[in-house]
């Protein structure tokens, strides 16, 4: 197994048909230690119930740093370890440039990238007490294709900061033993694209996919895993696109 005796944080990890929650599977079936961190705090304890005796569900609000210090400490307490953090939490609003409000921007880069910085700051120090960690961090395609199919431009632009942030820390923290890398999805079937999808626009969609296929919430968990296992010992700042090939650079 990939994982035996680490422990993973994962944000957002909750929602039933999620990225999040299936990498909390696919690292369970590896051997980790789980904490489901989510804003709806029921929720988590319930989704890490399910993964089984020995992992936590924890109450995080990620735009809130105070918030995500006290869940680190939460998982700390439990744990005594945490070897990954997956920044996976993360949310869309499918509106026009014109239309974004100051508060729809306020919102969007609040739970998408400022939740990459306050958590990632609540879990570093220990880490670097370790001289050790992997952290990865949830962009898109979006932000590298200049829009996507269901998020606003202020969507591409915080998970285009997401880039520029994890970038930035993987060349600060390596010194510290610490690995930071970023993975940027294409369109894949969750929770955030359910009853959006029209059979003509996924039709649209799949001609330009040369794979053929959207995406599963299985597909990003498989590079998740792989991000925060010895296999990418040596992989730090690094872009890794699952996308089908929708945008081949």
């Amino acid at each position: 197994m990939l994982l035996r005796d680490k422990t993973a944080v994962i944000s957002g990890a909750a929602s039933k048909r999620g990225i999040g929650r299936a990498t909390a599977q696919r690292f369970v079936a590896e051997g980790a230690r789980v904490a489901i961190l989510d804003i709806d705090a029921a929720a988590a304890r319930e989704a890490a119930a399910e993964l089984g005796a020995g992992h936590i569900g924890v109450s995080c609000n990620v735009a809130d740093k105070a918030s995500c210090q006290a869940a680190i400490d939460e998982v700390l307490a439990a744990f005594g370890q945490i070897d990954i953090l997956i920044n996976n939490a993360g949310i869309t609003q499918p509106v026009k440039f014109m239309e974004i409000s100051p508060a729809d921007w306020d919102r969007i880069q609040a739970v998408n990238l400022d939740g990459v910085l306050f958590l990632s700051q609540a879990v570093v120090p220990h880490m670097r007490s370790r001289k050790a960690g992997s952290i990865a961090c949830m962009s898109s395609v979006s932000a590298q294709r200049g829009g996507g199919i269901f998020g606003g431009p202020h969507y591409s632009a915080a998970k285009a900061g997401v880039l520029g942030l994890a970038k930035a820390m993987a060349r600060e923290l390596g010194p510290d033993g610490i690995r930071v890398n970023c993975v940027t999805p294409g369109l894949i079937a969750t929770d955030i694209t359910g009853g959006k999808l029209t059979d003509e626009l996924k039709a649209k969609i799949l001609e330009g996919i040369p794979l053929g296929r959207l995406g599963a919430a299985e597909d990003v968990a498989g590079i998740y895993a792989f991000l925060a296992s010895d296999l990418s010992a040596y992989v730090t700042g690094a872009v890794i696109d699952v996308n089908g090939g929708m945008l081949i650079h």
